[in-house]
């Protein structure tokens, strides 16, 4: 199977061999993977912010070795929460690992390959076999605690189809005025129209993020609570890769 690629700011990043590498660096590479989403008609796209309420229905409880998540799904993208949903019932991600974790950027994972892998195996181009069409949403951006279906890079998926299994959970950083015009100038070349609200430029300030990813990889929920584990998750050493030198594995299950 092909690798997963993630893009940063204006650098792509890309899995190479099993596992997700930086075209460049590490810090650069964009979260990818097998499945991209394919990209919708403008007028789907670009809605009316104003118009757009977010809803947040189904909790996934995400257990790791180093402790709990609460993430809600978004039901404004109802193929990435469908699709989700049924992995977790059917237990498809317990004992996986986060086997791609940058520091500043995100923790990857989802890859049915990293079972039980030895600790030199090269991961990242594990799948279920499908992908999932992208669901771009002007109101859902990569802030802190963003969860984000991985993809293959635009070369091989122009459509930006989604990986059917693998996500990345953001960290990011913050980030100023310059930089999210930059972003924003960015993310309207793929989605035209599209403009930050001020509620979505003072989170980038305050809590941080990865905005170049924005309205390229689609977000379909978010962390609502265990933030810092994802801090922790991301504070481990990693080797070749982006593995952590401890394995970090996940359980899931559907919150009543």
């Amino acid at each position: 199977m092909k690798s997963l690629i993630f893009p940063i700011s204006a650098i792509f990043l890309t899995l190479a061999g099993a596992s997700f590498t930086a075209c460049t660096s590490s810090k650069n590479a964009a979260p990818q993977t097998e499945n991209t989403p394919p990209a919708a008609p403008v007028e789907e796209m670009a809605p009316k912010i104003e118009e757009t309420k977010k809803v947040m229905n189904t909790k996934v409880k995400v257990t790791t070795s180093q402790g709990e998540m609460i993430i809600e799904l978004y039901n404004e993208t109802p193929q990435h929460r469908d699709n989700f949903v049924k992995l977790v019932k059917e237990g498809f991600y317990n004992d996986l690992l986060f086997h791609r974790c940058i520091k500043g950027f995100m923790a990857q994972g989802g890859d049915p390959e990293s079972r039980g892998a030895s600790p030199t195996k090269m991961l990242g181009m594990g799948g279920p076999g499908y992908t999932v069409n992208a669901e771009f949403n002007a109101h859902f951006i990569h802030k802190k605690g963003a969860l984000a279906a991985a993809r293959q890079g635009d070369q091989v998926n122009p459509q930006k189809k989604s990986s059917g299994s693998q996500f990345y959970i953001v960290q990011g950083s913050k980030l100023d005025d310059n930089q999210i015009n930059q972003y924003e100038a960015m993310a309207a070349r793929k989605m035209p129209g599209f403009k930050y609200t001020e509620e979505q430029r003072n989170v980038y300030k305050t809590i941080g993020g990865t905005a170049m990813l924005d309205m390229d990889y689609t977000v379909f929920g978010e962390v609502v609570q265990g933030i810092d584990v994802l801090d922790k998750i991301l504070a481990q050493p990693t080797k070749q890769g982006d593995r952590p030198v401890t394995d970090i594995t996940m359980k899931m299950e559907i919150m009543p």
